[in-house]
């Protein structure tokens, strides 16, 4: 049997400074999405270290593993800066995502159980209580949880990391997108709609509103783009 390694032990220390750096990489995650670091921004290692209370190391660790994310771009011996995607290519981006969504809702209303469909529903009764209260972060947490579960629901692994993969670069623009709040209401709508299909296992009527609904927020994120891109033109 083998002896339990103490906490200074080169095991003990070395998932320590794993489990540094993934918190480190979900601190920043959320930065990025919820808009406080913008795209384009370049990260300021030594301001991020005092913010975030580590050192250099995970931090660049963190680094890594946002930038397989799609999140951030390592800069070579100029450190890194929040990605910055272009409207075709978000555009592109939301359009294969809007078909994982689709797929995920019908075949998820092929295989999920009743306990799961109880799970998705309390989320969604917590989703509706930050919209309530216009709790914008919590709602997104939420709202990310129940796309998920629907997905893993589908119990298919490929479609999961397809899933994943590319809906990570797209957390940021998800958010945004509820930054109107009519917006956000229709948004609230669509998941009610969601919930009454799934509890029926309508898969296809699911899968055609979960398409619906991705290209609605890319639809949004494109107006607001191009909004703010135009904005110094209208105040000349």
């Amino acid at each position: 049997m083998n002896p339990i390694p103490d906490e200074s032990s080169p095991v003990s220390l070395s998932v320590r400074r794993e489990a540094l750096h993934k918190a480190v990489a979900a601190r920043l995650r959320d930065l990025i999405v919820e808009g406080i670091l913008e795209p384009g921004t370049r990260l300021n290692e030594r301001m991020l270290c005092l913010r975030l209370a580590v050192s250099r190391t995970p931090l660049r660790e963190a680094y890594k593993v946002l930038a397989a994310e799609g999140l951030v771009e390592l800069l070579p011996n100029r450190g890194a800066r929040v990605a910055r995607m272009s409207i075709g290519d978000i555009q592109c981006t939301f359009e294969v995502m809007s078909a994982l969504e689709g797929l995920s809702g019908e075949i998820a209303c092929r295989h999920i159980t009743d306990p799961e469909i109880q799970q998705i529903r309390a989320l969604h009764f917590e989703m509706l209580a930050c919209h309530a209260r216009r709790d914008l972060p919590g709602y997104y947490r939420l709202n990310h949880s129940i796309h998920d579960a629907i997905n893993l629901a589908a119990r298919n692994p490929v479609l999961t990391q397809t899933y994943q993969q590319i809906n990570a670069r797209l957390q940021a623009l998800r958010f945004r997108s509820n930054f109107e709040h009519d917006k956000w209401d229709i948004a609230v709508r669509e998941h009610g709609e969601m919930l009454e299909r799934l509890m029926a296992r309508e898969g296809v009527r699911l899968g055609d509103l979960l398409r619906r609904h991705v290209l609605h927020k890319c639809a949004v994120v494109v107006d607001q783009l191009r909004a703010q891109a135009d904005a110094p033109l209208r105040a000349i």
